[in-house]
């Protein structure tokens, strides 16, 4: 069985918006709403649990029945940091997930679901373990002193990829890191990826497709705005 949860507990303070990006109206549709449609309607993709701020429930409620979503399983309630999101989600799925099931993990700032993507990076864990979407890096890149912001040489763009959504791994594997691991040990990485390559499981990169885009500043939401009818053809009628 493939799980997909959908992370979007965090607050956004980045985006500077009153509410969190992954609840800003797009066409009288929350952001969220598209990325829930897409893997609702996505073969691949079994069950699905969303990890929200408490205070937002209610609100997803409404939006699975509204959007008829019949794979979302649970809606469980975020942490105080994104790590300890990640280890609600994982524990609210004891009850179903067994141990060779494979869990995606997809960040709602990143609103488009890459079907042939995610195929891949399901097919990766079952040969290497772990695997995520990595965008590859297009243009020259640079390393930067970080205190004087001189450029100091080129890094090779072939070994550079920016992870993108979804990673995933096996069930069990996954939640013994979590679940076994010290508070400082999950803060101290921000991804599941990162902390996954700290406990040695292989990560395989599926390459992204170039509109993998991920929400963070406002002029990003406008992006997403201006692919909504290009990249978002099939999505349910309120």
């Amino acid at each position: 069985m493939n799980i997909l949860m959908l992370m979007m507990a965090g607050s956004g303070t980045r985006f500077g918006a009153e509410i969190p990006k992954q609840f800003v109206l797009v066409e009288d549709r929350p952001v969220f709403s598209y990325i829930l449609d897409g893997y609702n309607r996505c073969e691949c993709i079994d069950k699905i649990v969303i990890v929200v701020h408490k205070n937002w429930v209610d609100y997803v409620e409404e939006w699975k029945e509204k959007l008829g979503a019949h794979k979302l399983e649970i809606i469980t309630v975020g942490g105080s940091s994104r790590s300890e999101s990640v280890k609600n989600g994982l524990v609210s799925m004891k009850g179903f997930a067994s141990e060779d099931d494979i869990v995606l993990i997809h960040d709602a700032t990143h609103p488009y679901v890459d079907e042939e993507g995610t195929l891949g990076v399901i097919e990766a864990v079952k040969e290497y373990g772990g695997a995520t979407l990595g965008q590859r890096q297009y243009d020259t890149v640079y390393q930067m002193n970080e205190e004087t912001h001189m450029l100091e040489k080129v890094v090779p763009r072939q070994q550079i990829v920016s992870g993108a959504s979804p990673e995933a791994f096996h069930y069990g594997d996954i939640y013994r890191i979590y679940t076994e691991s010290t508070e400082e040990e999950l803060d101290s990485m921000t991804s599941a990826g990162a902390i996954a390559l700290h406990y040695g499981i292989n990560m395989k990169v599926i390459p992204a497709n170039v509109i993998n885009l991920k929400i963070t500043y406002k002029n990003d939401m406008e992006v997403f705005k201006e692919m909504l009818h290009k990249y978002f053809p099939v999505i349910t009628e309120i």
